[in-house]
C-alpha cells in the first residue's frame, strides 16, 4: 500500500469523502479542460460518415501514424526491418508484424515518442485480464480525447452524459478494510459520482448500494458488468425498491442475455455494452439497436485467424488493434488477447461503422467470500507488481485460495507478502492464501488462460446458497445519517 493509500485509509469516513471530492476536482479539470469540447465536436460530426468517408479518414490517419512510428518511436525504429518500414511508409498495415504484450510490459517507455519522459505523463496500468498488466502513458490531451469519445459514442448513445449524476463499479478499493461492510461506497461531489466497492457486494449489503443510488439521485450506472448484474439480482431477490435509472453502460466483462434481462428488469432501463481497453487500443459501443459498433476514428480493428489471415464475418478470431487516439505511445497491430467475430449485416440505426457480432472470452469466474459475497476482477491483485510476469487466482474452498505466479527478475519474499496482503484486503484476514511460484500458467486451446478459477464443490455452493438466504432482521442496520 503506497503513502497516498495509507493516508486515505487513516482518514475518518467524512475525510475520505472529502479527499475523493478534492481529487475529483482535479480529475474534472483533467478530463474536461481545454481541448475536450473540440474533441467531442469532432466525434459527433463524424458519427454519420459514409463508408467512403470513413475509409478516407482511416487511410490518411494510418499513413501518418505509421510514418510517425517508423521514425519517432524507438521500438519500431529498431525492430522493424527494411521491408516493414517500406510497408509502413506506404500505409500497408497488414504487412507489419503483430505486437504482443511482453515487449510493452518489459519496456513501455520504448513505445514513447522520442524525447518524451514518462515522469511528465499520466500513467495508467491495465488490469492484466490475460495475466500481463501493461503500463501506459498518456498526455493530458489524450485523456480528454478519450473521455470525449466515451461521451459521444457510449454515454450519449445510451441517452445519458458524464455531466449527469452516475454510479461506477470499478477496481477502486474505496473501503480499505475488507471486514468493514458498513461503508460500501464513497462519493465524489465534484462529479456527482458514486464510487461503488466491487469487493463488498453481497446479499447482506445490497440494500446499502440501492440506498446510495437513491440518496445521490443517480441517473445512470456504469462499470463492471458482473457487479451491476449481481446488484440487480440481489435487489430482485430481496424486493428492494430500486430507483429507476436512465441507462446502464457495462464495461470489462461480456454481458450474457440472462444478465441483460435481469439488469433491465431491476434498473428499469436499457443496458448498453461497451468494449474497450485501458490502453485505448479499441473502442466499440452499443447503439439503440443493440449492435456493437467499432469507431473507425478511434483505430483499426482486425480479427485474424491463427495464420494471420483475416476472418470472414461470423468467424471467431483474435482481436488485433491499432489505435488512433494515442500518438505519444503507439501500439501497432496490438494483440489484445480477446476473441471476437464481425457482423456483415448493416445496422438499422444507419451508422456505417463496422459491427462486432460477438466479443468472446471476457466473462470471468466469480470469487466467493466466506459471507456470501461475490467478487469480480480479481486479477487486479497483480496491478503495480513489476516482479510478477503473470498471475492466476484459484479458489479451492470458501476461505482457501491458491495464487499462481510466474515470477520476473527480482521476485522475492516481499512480493509474496504483498500478494497475500492484497488478497486478504479483499477477502478478509481469516482467508488462507498460498502463493505458488510456477514457470508458466496453462493456456486454453485458444491461447489464453483464465485469470480467475473457481473450484468450489457442490457442498461449498450449498453453503453459499444458505448464506444468501438473507434474514433481513439479521442484516446490518442502516447507516447513520450522513454516512454512506
Amino acid at each position: 500500500m503506497g503513502l497516498a493509500d495509507r493516508l486515505y485509509a487513516s482518514l475518518p469516513l467524512w475525510g475520505q469523502h472529502a479527499a475523493i471530492s478534492l481529487y475529483g476536482a482535479y480529475w474534472r479539470w483533467l478530463r474536461f479542460g481545454p481541448g475536450y469540447k473540440e474533441a467531442l465536436a469532432g466525434y459527433l460530426a463524424r458519427e454519420h460518415y459514409s463508408y467512403e468517408q470513413w475509409r478516407g479518414c482511416e487511410g490518411n490517419k494510418l499513413r501518418e501514424l505509421l510514418r510517425h512510428a517508423s521514425e519517432d518511436i524507438e521500438y519500431y525504429a529498431e525492430t522493424w526491418g527494411k521491408e516493414a518500414k517500406k510497408a509502413a511508409e506506404a500505409g500497408r498495415l497488414h504487412e507489419l508484424p503483430l505486437l504482443g504484450k511482453d515487449p510493452i510490459r518489459q519496456a513501455p517507455e520504448r513505445f514513447l515518442r522520442r524525447g518524451l519522459r514518462p515522469g511528465r505523463l499520466h500513467t495508467f496500468v491495465t488490469s492484466g485480464s490475460t495475466g500481463t498488466p501493461i503500463q501506459t502513458y498518456w498526455t493530458v490531451r489524450e485523456i480528454r480525447d478519450s473521455l470525449a469519445l466515451r461521451e459521444a459514442r457510449s454515454a450519449r448513445w445510451a441517452g445519458v452524459s458524464f455531466a449527469l449524476p452516475r454510479a461506477t463499479f470499478s477496481g477502486r478499493i474505496v473501503e480499505p478494510n475488507p471486514d468493514k461492510p458498513a461503508a460500501v461506497y464513497r462519493y465524489n461531489a465534484m462529479a456527482k459520482q458514486v464510487y461503488f466497492s466491487a469487493f463488498h457486494l453481497s446479499p447482506a449489503t445490497a440494500e446499502r448500494y440501492v440506498d446510495a443510488l437513491r440518496r445521490h439521485r443517480t441517473v445512470w450506472l456504469t462499470g463492471y458488468a458482473v457487479s451491476a448484474y449481481l446488484l440487480a439480482k440481489f435487489s430482485l431477490d430481496q424486493h428492494l425498491p430500486m430507483p429507476r435509472l436512465k441507462a446502464v453502460v457495462t464495461t470489462s466483462e461480456k454481458v450474457t442475455p440472462e444478465m441483460r434481462q435481469v439488469m433491465e428488469r431491476a434498473y428499469g432501463c436499457r443496458v448498453f455494452e461497451e468494449y474497450s481497453t485501458v490502453e485505448n487500443a479499441v473502442f466499440a459501443s452499443e447503439c439503440e439497436q443493440r449492435r456493437l459498433h467499432v469507431s473507425p476514428d478511434a483505430g483499426i480493428v482486425e480479427i485474424l485467424r491463427q495464420d494471420g489471415s483475416p476472418c470472414d464475418p461470423g468467424e471467431v478470431g483474435e482481436v488485433v488493434a491499432t489505435s488512433f487516439t494515442r500518438w505519444h505511445q503507439l501500439f501497432i497491430r496490438y494483440r489484445l488477447g480477446d476473441l471476437a467475430a464481425w457482423d456483415d449485416v448493416p445496422c438499422p440505426c444507419g451508422r456505417q461503422m463496422p459491427v462486432l457480432k460477438e466479443v468472446c472470452g471476457r466473462l470471468e469466474d466469480v470469487v466467493y467470500g466466506q459471507d456470501g459475497r461475490q467478487l469480480v476482477r480479481f486479477h487486479g491483485v497483480f496491478v503495480g507488481m513489476p516482479h510478477v510476469r503473470e498471475g492466476q487466482v484459484i479458489q479451492d474452498g470458501l476461505s482457501v485460495f491458491r495464487v499462481k505466479v510466474v515470477p520476473d527478475e527480482g521476485f522475492g519474499d516481499a512480493d509474496v507478502g504483498a500478494v497475500i496482503e492484497r488478497m486478504k484486503q479483499r477477502l478478509g484476514k481469516d482467508t488462507h492464501v498460498q502463493v505458488e511460484v510456477v514457470p508458466a500458467i496453462e493456456r486454453t486451446a485458444a491461447g489464453k488462460f483464465r485469470a480467475v478459477v473457481c473450484n468450489l464443490t457442490p457442498e461449498n455452493r450449498k453453503q453459499l446458497g444458505e448464506l444468501n438466504q438473507v434474514d433481513q432482521k439479521k442484516a446490518p442496520s442502516p447507516d447513520k445519517p450522513g454516512c454512506p
